[in-house]
């Protein structure tokens, strides 16, 4: 299947604390720089599945950028529409980890990919309409994000990405013209803030160890989550999503959901924010 993804692609900087965290106080452990990005994860998981990966953003005019672009080339990403945008920084994220892998907080720098507008996608929304699915993360602004779901013809997924930024799927539908929105993936913190939005087909919400929650058709349904040693959560939304784009909009409920839940547990116990065994998953 061919997918689209258009997003963030920015340097994570995960911080693990070796003992449990003690705020406001400096904690032994692990710093990892590594790539990431929401919509960069999601395509690198893509592409791991043995989806046709194109992926759609904007670089930083950094040394960062380049090794970003040289990256994503080598995992097999189709970056031809991408562009460098020689004024601004990389992207980044940074974030602290509790000693079970758990998130505590960060902070997104996410200028460049929020530069990309309307009009540049206009250029390349021809060879977008080519893919099976797109997906879209909401480090794209509000305004950008409805002229997708405006423009694109294939299925489109959205990722909520963070709480402050769910806001964004929100104003964007309230721009809309269409309101033609597939599905949209968000964790239960996120769904607080998307709780007025009904116009989907699939709509999945992430409950931790509670498993994955999934709306359709005017049913909810919890799937369990499965069994797992978490090791770094950061990466199991994106694996999760991704699982659920590589099952393909026509799979059942239950079909997308048991991907997307082998995917995620994958994830979850890597070091790395996106598992390089998932290649190997037996979906």
């Amino acid at each position: 299947m061919k997918v689209c993804v258009i997003g963030g692609a920015n340097v994570d900087i995960t911080a693990t604390s070796r003992n449990h965290f003690i705020a406001r106080d400096s904690n032994p452990g692990t710093v990892r720089l590594s790539f990431g990005g929401v919509g960069r994860n999601i395509a690198h998981n893509l592409a791991l599945l043995g989806d046709n990966v194109c992926f759609v953003t904007r670089f930083g005019g950094d040394a960062f950028g380049q090794m970003l672009q040289v990256s994503c080339r080598e995992i097999g990403m189709d970056i031809s529409l991408c562009e460098a945008c020689p004024t601004l920084p990389s992207a980044c994220f940074a974030s602290i980890n509790d000693s079970n892998g758990e998130m505590l907080g960060g902070v997104a720098d996410m200028v460049v990919t929020e530069s990309i507008s309307t009009g540049w996608l206009t250029e390349r929304i021809d060879a977008i309409n080519k893919a099976d699915a797109i997906v879209a993360d909401t480090n794209l602004l509000p305004g950008t994000l409805a002229w997708l779901i405006d423009h694109v013809t294939a299925p489109l997924y959205i990722d909520a990405v963070s709480g402050p930024k769910a806001v964004r799927l929100v104003e964007a539908l309230n721009l809309s013209e269409s309101k033609r929105l597939f599905s949209f993936k968000c964790n239960a913190l996120e769904s607080q803030t998307l709780s007025g939005v009904n116009l989907f087909t699939r709509r999945y919400v992430t409950r931790g160890a509670e498993g994955l929650e999934v709306t359709a058709g005017g049913r909810t349904s919890l799937f369990p989550a499965l069994p797992c040693t978490v090791r770094n959560a950061t990466g199991g939304g994106d694996a999760l999503l991704a699982g659920i784009v590589h099952a393909g909009p026509d799979a059942s409920v239950e079909e997308a959901a048991r991907i997307g839940l082998l995917c995620a547990r994958c994830a979850v116990e890597a070091d790395e924010a996106v598992n390089e065994q998932l290649k190997y998953l037996p979906l």
